[in-house]
């Protein structure tokens, strides 16, 4: 298992190549299905697709503390898309926030890791969340209050392509450009993928980089998968003043497993054990 120091994660823009990240976003992936064929039950798909991002945040560029989940300096991270909880939960495990073995919890009933992230339960979830749309409000809140606060501590916030069907999302857009919040980051998982089918098929959200622009915001497009794009994207965030960010992610549903990509039925669906034991092997899991 690849581990680092307390202390590695303390400061933004972390020495840390493409291969490393790619390992252990291939380790996420392993947890994400082993934790949700344990119980049957979570949210594979989506979680799959968020991976690779998750982990450039955690490893690469967000200022964080696992010894210290409430440490003053800290940039702040809300999974707005909350059901894509499993990716959360391996990441804040693997950098320290709480030993592997928890994972086993995941949706076991009174167990720290709910279905959805919980703030009152599991370090390093800095709010709850699961209703779409709220969590964005959330985090638009958090990066006004450092503002006032004067702090230079970042905040990011991940959405998904079907959440953005949701009305207070756009509330959330036109605020965050009305008080100028350039230390908030919002990524898009844009899997085009929902539970009822393709996003553009049940309620279009397109054109996506048109409709953030109109709302004041500095927009990024990358491929969600590329870990140079992402890590570019994350810096350029950095240096834009006087607007918020959304970076539009093109990702894959499922990725990593050929038989689960760009498929809407494992949006909430566990693999059962005969497929999980396939996945783990195209994840390179030696049974």
């Amino acid at each position: 298992m690849i581990r680092f120091e307390p202390s590695f994660f303390l400061e933004r823009n972390r020495e840390i190549d493409d291969v490393t990240l790619r390992a252990i976003a291939r380790e996420v992936r392993k947890d994400i299905l082993k934790m949700t064929t344990a119980v049957n039950s979570g949210h594979p798909g989506g979680s799959m697709s968020a991976a690779d991002i998750l982990v450039t945040l955690y490893y690469y560029k967000m200022r964080h503390n696992p010894e210290n989940p409430k440490w003053e300096k800290r940039d702040r991270f809300v999974l707005s898309k909350g059901h894509s909880s499993p990716a959360l939960y391996s990441v804040l495990a693997r950098t320290g926030y709480f030993p592997l073995e928890k994972l086993k919890e995941f949706r076991v009933l009174e167990g720290d890791l709910q279905g959805h992230p919980s703030m009152l339960t599991t370090p390093g979830v800095e709010i709850s969340t699961g209703s779409l749309g709220h969590g964005i409000g959330a985090a638009v809140g958090m990066a006004l209050a450092l503002k006032l606060d004067r702090s230079d501590s970042r905040v990011y916030c991940m959405i998904g392509d079907g959440e953005a069907q949701e009305g207070s999302v756009w509330e959330a857009a036109m605020a965050a450009s009305h008080y100028n919040l350039d230390n908030l980051c919002v990524i898009l998982d844009n899997n085009n993928l929902q539970i009822d089918g393709p996003v553009d098929e049940v309620m279009s959200i397109y054109p996506t980089v048109e409709k953030w622009k109109a709302f004041g915001w500095h927009v990024i497009e990358i491929n969600g998968h590329d870990f140079k794009e992402i890590r570019n994207a994350l810096d350029e965030a950095d240096t834009v003043k006087y607007k918020p960010t959304m970076i539009i992610a093109k990702t894959v549903k499922g990725k990593g497993v050929s038989f689960m990509e760009n498929r809407a039925e494992w949006h909430g669906k566990a693999l059962p054990p005969d497929l999980l034991r396939e996945a783990l092997k195209e994840l390179g899991e030696v049974t």
